[in-house]
């Protein structure tokens, strides 16, 4: 995609967590029983057990896990009953169980579990007894998560502890598919040495992990490599213990397919082969792509299942991008190619579906007619983007999920086009002939907006449209742990500002002109972003008075504190196009003491930012950088990949890439230290010069921007001025930020 706490009572004790390792063990049929007909096997219910004991250590041994069956081909469920302090939920898999417990934490405890943020702490030392049962069905088979650039913009060097957490919470949200990347280098770096390649060559064409997601979309290669023999074993090893979690719950892991890309020189090496030049993609040159007609191709894609297969063992869904933003076809019949591909890909895997993403033009006609449709899943990015959308007619029947791309570039922005998702999903769910068949939840960052994570994923548990004002009044109950009238106040606000937005041309908001390249022109920080606010800034102005208005009870809770962080940096950053128009004023008006008071408003206003989001560790610079640092083996890797970390949020690429094609700050984020180490440095040497510009009565001086980013990327640490750990009260912060700003 373009880079487009307080402790309960009765903490949990060894034989707390071996009781309920015996009390979630799947429960035994009556004797002479047998399981009912057409039904899939049991299942083990231990990995929710495990889940539980992770995101409750007090509380789960409360709850009383089995296993309902399910007939062949039925659909997920569960059901909750019991009294305090003895919790049943029965699931037809793990991952339901984990959905029933998310639904009761929400609607029973009145508590919750977001990504991220949680209120957890709030929870009673003796669980609530659920009253009248409770029975939830899924509405759709297939609820998908993860975007193909989610490894560039969520972290690429995230431990597996980081993972599992949010495969967890996943679950929690009724997510039963999850898209990994992580490792899927190895298949190519093992199979492309039986077609002529050296291990040192492939290492050369993969990129360093921040940057693979596009060389897997077959947009780029080799930038910040090359890898190492190391990182490519232990990513792997990694990756492995993802799609084994992933597995244990009942969720399906979704791995990249092969589709063709190869290195240069594959049709030289290989007789017969023929590899299709794929140009130019916004400064990068694209790997080439190899004709799936052609008689290479199905070998070269069983040596790749073999080898995936190997390190990270089968799945039932596989994504491909064939031709992906603006890929070349050349002399291919593309029905014919996407057959060939298909066929390969049933081949290794029978019965697997082919997961691809529906973005600008693809899939294409003539790749569907060259497809058995009935095994291909389109994750719709564009559902409530564009107005005037049919897509069971545009892809002609095809099975495909109801999505959302969200967070572009992993942009701590929030909001969300809600009002789309409520009408459309449901509506065409429901409509006669229908081939929607799940949601597809694809932001490119994750864990920047949890009101819209929880909002989207529930749409595929409910048999009906959402009542946003009734959802959105009662969302801050659970998320904070309890009831307060101005916690539901700010979250009304915010249901008619950022989540009150229009469809028709974007699926995000705006972005903060603070992490903009510094003009007094200016209207985005990133090219593909929208260039002005797309809702009344006044809501989160309120919202902001409102959040610091709540009890003190309320404020214990993480998710309070996260969520009083985000709007406080939210009314900042939309200040920001309030004050530069200032500024560009009393400079164009040769105003000297006007403009130098704006510029140290403009300045002021950078410093509390960076302090503000300095105070919660999910904004800070420092741990993205020091995961980096962590996996390599010597300085030097060290240095290597913290260059890819720090590179893919600043310049994305080389000189061409940045400047010639708009890349540079496509993932700007308001981070401490990203704030106060570039973003800072940037508008005060801006500034600086056009005060002399000013005084002296000449032309501000021209500044080499790229070069300024670049140097930063190259930095390397660990450094002061990027902590790994929150420093600061956020109450206080958050409070001085509403002291700086206008009234509402």
């Amino acid at each position: 995609m373009r880079p487009f706490t307080r402790r309960l009572r009765a903490p949990a004790t060894t034989a707390v967590l071996a009781a309920l390792t015996v009390c979630a063990a799947l429960l035994p049929l009556p004797a002479g029983a047998a399981p009912a007909r057409g039904s899939v096997p049991a299942f083990d219910t231990a990995p929710a057990a495990a889940a539980l004991g992770r995101l409750l250590p007090d509380h789960a041994g409360q709850f009383r896990l089995s296993a309902d069956p399910v007939d062949a081909g039925g659909g997920d469920s569960f059901s909750l009953s019991g009294t305090a302090g003895a919790v049943t939920l029965r699931g037809t898999s793990a991952a339901a169980l984990l959905t029933g417990a998310g639904w009761y934490l929400e609607h029973v405890a009145g508590v919750d579990i977001g990504l991220p943020g949680d209120s957890v702490t709030r929870l009673p030392a003796v669980l609530p007894g659920v009253g009248t049962p409770v029975t939830r069905s899924a509405v759709v088979p297939h609820r998908y998560a993860l975007n193909d650039t989610d490894q560039g913009y969520s972290g690429a060097y995230r431990d597996f502890a980081a993972y599992r957490h949010e495969i967890d919470v996943l679950a929690l949200h009724g997510v039963n598919e999850v898209f990994v990347q992580t490792g899927a280098e190895l298949p190519y770096y093992r199979a492309l040495q039986d077609f002529g390649y050296r291990e040192d060559e492939l290492r050369g064409w993969i990129p360093a992990p921040a940057h693979q997601s596009w060389w897997l979309l077959q947009n780029m290669s080799g930038f910040g490599g090359p890898v190492s023999e190391q990182l490519l074993t232990a990513r792997a090893a990694l990756g492995r213990r993802i799609t084994d979690q992933l597995r244990s719950l009942g969720m399906t892991p979704v791995l990249p397919g092969f589709f063709g890309t190869v290195p240069p020189g594959f049709a030289a090496r290989n007789p017969g082969a023929r590899a299709v030049p794929q140009g130019d993609w916004t400064g990068f040159t694209r790997p080439d792509w190899l004709d799936p007609t052609g008689p290479v191709f199905a070998r070269l894609a069983a040596r790749y299942y073999r080898a995936q297969s190997e390190a990270f063992g089968d799945s039932a869904m596989y994504k491909m991008d064939l031709l992906h933003e603006g890929g070349d076809a050349g002399p291919v019949d593309v029905a014919a190619a996407s057959g060939a591909v298909q066929r390969a890909l049933l081949t290794a895997h029978p019965g697997a579906v082919w997961a691809i993403l529906g973005w600008q033009d693809n899939p294409s006609t003539a790749l569907l007619a060259g497809v058995d449709r009935s095994r291909m899943l389109v994750l719709d990015g564009l559902s409530d983007r564009y107005d005037g959308l049919d897509r069971d007619a545009r892809w002609q029947g095809t099975p495909y999920a109801f999505g959302t791309v969200p967070a572009f570039g992993g942009h701590t922005t929030f909001g969300a086009d809600t009002g789309a998702w409520a009408e459309r999903f449901q509506q065409w769910r429901t409509r006669p002939g229908s081939a929607l068949s799940g949601i597809a939840y694809l932001p490119e960052g994750t864990g920047t907006d949890p009101a819209a994570f929880a909002l989207f994923t529930g749409l595929a548990w409910q048999d009906g449209p959402p009542d946003l004002d009734a959802w959105f009044s009662a969302y801050p109950s659970a998320r904070y742990g309890g009831a307060d009238p101005h916690a539901t106040a700010a979250w009304t606000a915010l249901r008619r500002g950022p989540y009150g937005m229009a469809s028709g041309t974007w699926s995000e908001p705006q972005d903060g002109l603070f992490a903009a390249r510094p003009s007094l022109t200016v209207t985005s920080a990133a090219s593909w972003s929208p260039d002005a606010l797309r809702y009344d800034p006044a809501y989160v102005r309120r919202a902001l008075d409102e959040l610091l208005a709540v009890a003190p009870a309320v404020r214990e809770s993480d998710a309070y504190r996260f969520d009083l962080v985000n709007t406080a940096r939210q009314a900042l950053a939309d200040h920001s196009r309030a004050l530069l128009p200032r500024i560009a004023d009393a400079y164009r008006g040769a105003d000297l003491a006007g403009f130098r008071s704006l510029a140290g408003q403009w300045r002021d206003d950078l410093a509390l930012l960076d302090r503000l989001v300095g105070s919660d560790r999910r904004f800070l610079l420092g741990p993205w950088l020091a995961a980096a640092r962590a996996q390599g083996a010597t300085p030097a890797e060290r240095n290597q990949l913290e260059y890819d970390a720090r590179s893919i949020l600043t310049t994305w690429g080389g000189r061409t890439a940045s400047e010639d094609h708009s890349l540079h700050d496509y993932a700007n984020r308001e981070w401490a230290g990203l704030v106060s180490g570039l973003y800072a440095q940037r508008w005060g040497s801006y500034l600086d010069s056009l005060d002399r510009a000013l005084s002296s009565g000449s032309a501000p001086e021209p500044v080499d921007w790229y070069a300024v980013d670049d140097a930063w990327a190259r930095r390397t640490g660990p450094r002061p001025d990027e902590p790994t750990e929150p420093s600061g009260d956020p109450v206080d912060l958050a409070r001085a930020v509403a002291d700086a700003l206008p009234p509402a």
